[in-house]
């Protein structure tokens, strides 16, 4: 994995003139903000939209479920049907993680005539049921979904948490999907079910060396649907960010900060 330089105590320590610090959205797990409060630096953050990375979830299942990038590739080449595509009306859609994203992705599954199950380390039923979720127990998310789609917070709860183990319980006709923060999902694990045929396939986004090495398997593997993390990178929200981030500064220097973290 490639070096990365978080905002924790040992960098702060070499910006002594550092006061306010901004970033997009309202989660940076490479901010320490303990570390940043104690030192008087302000770190601010801005609005941000679950929307697109909900929508980018479903691109990356119809794209697996209707083998888009083969079938345009194999177009492209002169050929014609060289695939057949998988039904999602009446097939099961297991949510690992059902906050706003993961609701947002629940509701397409329903418009899809999809059947639901959810888990996550804190899901009560009530809630499973307010977005029409059957809640179901960590491993069975697992054993009884056609499409995986992964919407965690990574914390030490959750870390790793989609390893051998659960990728095992997977049917082979299965994907996974991840559009959620990196360090989720072992990539080894993934990569080793997916060279074996125990897994149809999946989709992701974010991984946890960015970018991406030009020689990762990742970005060859015939099973693998990848974007470069593009979950949140729309016109929209980029306008959000870059405007909020500029509001942050001015509201900062005027004395008054807003959206403080």
């Amino acid at each position: 994995m490639r070096e990365r330089t978080p905002l924790t105590a040992p960098l702060l320590d070499r910006l002594p003139r550092l006061r306010l610090v901004v970033t997009s959205g309202i989660h940076n797990a490479s901010i320490d903000l303990a570390a940043c409060a104690e030192r008087g630096v302000t770190v601010c953050g801005t609005a941000s939209s679950s929307t697109p990375p909900a929508e980018l979830t479903w691109a990356l299942v119809l794209g697996l479920a209707r083998q888009v990038l083969p079938e345009a590739l194999a177009l492209r080449a002169g050929e014609w049907q060289t695939t057949i595509g998988t039904d999602l009306a009446g097939a099961t859609l297991g949510l690992v993680g059902l906050g706003r994203i993961g609701t947002q992705v629940a509701a397409v599954g329903r418009a899809f005539g999809m059947e639901l199950v959810a888990w996550s380390p804190h899901l009560t039923d009530d809630r499973a049921a307010a977005a029409e979720c059957a809640a179901s127990r960590q491993a069975r998310a697992f054993v009884e979904s056609d499409v995986v789609s992964v919407h965690l917070v990574v914390a030490e709860a959750t870390r790793g948490l989609v390893e051998a183990t659960a990728i095992g319980a997977m049917r082979e006709s299965a994907y996974l999907v991840k559009t959620s923060r990196a360090g989720l999902v072992d990539d080894d694990a993934l990569l080793a079910a997916l060279d074996a045929g125990r897994l149809r396939g999946t989709g992701l986004d974010v991984f946890d060396d960015e970018p991406l090495p030009a020689d990762h398997p990742l970005r060859r593997h015939p099973r693998v649907l990848a974007t470069p993390h593009l979950g949140y990178v729309t016109a929209e929200n980029y306008r959000r960010y870059f405007g909020e981030a500029v509001d942050d500064v001015e509201a900062w220097l005027d004395g008054s900060p807003v959206r403080v973290l």
